[in-house]
């Protein structure tokens, strides 16, 4: 009952439930995304193929990407690759001086790291992307309907796309939201996820 009325008290409050409603509003836009197929994909071929792999690291990885693999969507990579780029960067910091110096100035040393850290979180989107679309085109399953060039400029495209804009969702949570944005979409995916094995 405390919880209802703490819940209830959240909506009472017109900033923090401008908050609230901005974070599910964003939220809801991520999952939306999560329908868009990656263009170029026969997805038929891809869910029969995803299927017969069941239990597999594959499906370790859709749980964090919020069943965005098993869709084969543009937000396929997910947040993967800035939790990536962040874990090198916090790494480096030890390594590199000049990191390190960044690290102790204050705000301005930390908004230049997030900032090498979008920078790097697009080029591990632009190889992994790379990566998939040359394993798709490899499969015999006929899942890739046009292979080519084109196909494997246009995943790259689609992919770091997508993750720069769940990237871009993740920092306005964070700071316009309620909490943790990139920690948000982990946990909504999650979620959805275990939801859907449970139906």
């Amino acid at each position: 009952m405390k919880f209802l009325e703490a819940f209830a008290n959240i909506f009472r409050v017109p900033d923090l439930r401008k908050r609230v409603l901005f974070t599910l509003g964003l939220l809801a836009v991520y999952r939306l995304g999560g329908h868009v197929p990656t263009p170029g994909i026969n997805t038929a071929r891809w869910t029969e193929f995803f299927n017969s792999a069941g239990g597999s690291l594959f499906s370790f990885f859709d749980m964090f990407a919020g069943g965005n693999i098993r869709r084969l969507t543009v937000f396929a990579l997910g947040i993967m690759p800035y939790i990536t780029a962040s874990i090198i960067l916090q790494l480096l910091t030890v390594v590199v001086p000049t990191l390190e110096k960044l690290q102790k100035e204050g705000e301005l040393g930390r908004r230049k790291i997030t900032q090498w850290t979008r920078y790097l979180t697009i080029c591990l989107s632009v190889v992994q992307s790379a990566t998939i679309a040359g394993g798709l085109q490899s499969m015999k399953e006929g899942i890739v309907i046009s292979p080519g060039f084109g196909f494997v400029v246009l995943t790259i495209i689609s992919l770091t796309t997508g993750t720069a804009f769940i990237m871009w969702l993740g920092e306005q949570i964070s700071e316009r939201g309620v909490g943790n944005g990139m920690s948000l979409i982990i946990f909504t995916g999650i979620v959805v996820e275990i939801g859907r094995a449970h139906v």
